[in-house]
């Protein structure tokens, strides 16, 4: 049984603890992540859109949210996966995107010239250490295929962006 007291707003404030694992300086919220919770008498559903469709993490996502909940009093946990619309960096708060800067992974960088973009431009990205643009990338592919390697020639730190999606 379930305290119907309980709010959506009480599950995304209990959902921004959980942090994601492979980016742990932001909660699966300020990632964008969590695109909905609804709670009513019979459970409590969050509805989740993967960064990707072959995310690796999602799997542990989905068990520290159910955690997370149920650790609040509240269950049983219902997770539902969507894929429309597909998640996007854009919805990554500017908050988490300064967060990730000064974890020292590059923020997504919104490229609104495009309606559409097809292919990114490889242009320099702010080095997150020194702030310098006379950086260069590396790799397209980081520690995970949300990233990409970077190197800044200022003050000859690697560092990670997390890619524009």
């Amino acid at each position: 049984m379930r305290d119907t007291a309980v709010t959506r707003d009480d599950i995304f404030e209990v959902l921004s603890s959980v942090m994601d694992p492979e980016v742990p300086v932001l909660s699966v919220v300020e990632l964008g992540i969590v695109r909905d919770v609804s709670v009513d008498e019979s459970a409590v559903t969050v509805t989740l859109t993967p960064t990707y469709s072959g995310c690796p993490a999602m799997h542990e996502i989905e068990g520290a949210i159910r955690r997370a909940v149920l650790e609040h009093g509240c269950g049983p946990v219902v997770i539902r996966t969507t894929y429309s619309p597909a998640w996007t960096t854009d919805w990554i708060t500017p908050a988490a995107r300064a967060k990730l800067e000064a974890y020292g992974i590059a923020p997504p960088e919104r490229d609104d010239d495009e309606l559409i973009p097809l292919q990114r431009r490889v242009k320099s990205i702010r080095c997150p250490y020194c702030k310098s643009m006379n950086t260069e990338r590396k790799s397209a592919f980081g520690s995970t295929a949300c990233k990409a390697i970077w190197f800044c020639r200022n003050c000859a730190q690697p560092f990670e962006e997390f890619k524009a999606i």
